[in-house]
């Protein structure tokens, strides 16, 4: 149930507050070279401590566990670990039985009737975005003439990201944000429609990220409200080259050749220190919460990196399908 892709797939497992976090990676190319190093900067750029994001700063050191020997992808599943050692779980324990508003908390221990794992949000944990940002590192490798890069473009309804947090911070609340994802370098035919459209696939990962409540390509929304003439994307050379690409790079459903461009809209962190009314799911009353813990102020902060590994995830798995059927 926890694995994406057809041929590239991925798997992530872990809790926030566990033994360790990771993710498998199945149907990966045999001789791929990889190292822990491959993983540095793109781990780095995730991780927390900046201001705006929570004060838990994790070391992220990547363990190869399986599928690698002697510098090289072996072809067997692939298994990345990470170790969890800066935690305070008393710091939950209290929303065992008050879940916070916004948060997995009330639904999980619904679902798995009270045996989830509730310290720092368990298995709906942002920290599970570390098995999706190593994934995307190895699944760059897999198209390395792709380049992926992804930005912040605006932070509670603001494109000044500083002033903003600032603002909430002083009101211990938190604010979300919107991310902009541009790839170039994507071949042509990618996609598989219906059902496993180049746009289909991005998004089914887009909202693997928690947080994540919107995605829109090329332009998106405001589609709806131009006209054909204005938003038909005018092919000037064989190519496939267009004069302009408010498709975001894919026509029905596969990549055109053209800049792939979408946007994410990330709600703001559930966990804030500002007083909230709950339910209290042993007494059935409500009372208010004050959450305690290591929180974002706006965790849109770290999802560029986490939105450029699933971009890659997404563009390896469809260029693994597309080679496949070519070779039928």
């Amino acid at each position: 149930m926890n694995t994406f892709g057809r041929i590239f797939r991925v798997s992530i497992f872990g809790e926030s507050h566990g033994a360790m976090v990771g993710v498998t990676i199945d149907g990966l190319p045999h001789g791929i070279k990889l190292n822990a190093d491959d993983f540095t900067a793109d781990l780095a750029r995730r991780r927390a401590g900046a201001i705006g994001t929570t004060p838990r700063v994790e070391g992220d050191i990547p363990e190869i566990a399986t599928g690698w020997f002697n510098g090289y992808t072996t072809g067997a599943p692939l298994t990345i670990l990470f170790r969890n050692e800066n935690t305070k779980s008393a710091d939950y324990d209290k929303l065992k039985d008050v879940p916070r508003p916004g948060h997995s908390d009330f639904v999980a221990y619904h679902k798995f009737d009270g045996y989830n794992d509730y310290r720092g949000g368990g298995h709906f944990s942002g920290r599970l975005t570390l098995g999706l940002v190593a994934a995307g590192v190895v699944a760059k490798k897999v198209i390395p003439q792709v380049s992926i890069e992804a930005r912040l473009i605006e932070a509670g309804g603001k494109t000044n990201i500083d002033e903003a947090i600032a603002e909430t911070q002083k009101q211990n609340d938190s604010i979300g944000g919107i991310v902009e994802c541009v790839a170039t370098g994507i071949p042509m035919g990618l996609g598989e429609p219906f059902f496993d459209s180049a746009e289909s696939v991005i998004s089914h990962l887009a909202f693997s990220i928690p947080a994540v409540k919107g995605i829109e390509f090329g332009s998106g929304f405001a589609a709806s409200r131009m006209r054909g003439s204005e938003h038909n994307d005018l092919i000037t050379d064989s190519s496939g080259s267009t004069a302009t690409n408010h498709a975001g790079g894919i026509n029905g459903g596969i990549t055109n050749g053209n800049p792939l461009v979408f946007r994410i809209a990330v709600k703001p962190t559930s966990s804030i220190a500002k007083p909230q009314q709950t339910l209290n799911v042993k007494t059935g009353k409500t009372e208010s919460l004050t959450v305690q813990g290591r929180h974002d102020t706006c965790i849109a902060l770290r999802v560029p990196v986490v939105a450029e590994a699933i971009t890659a995830i997404a563009l390896a798995d469809l260029l693994l399908t597309e080679r496949a059927r070519k070779n039928r």
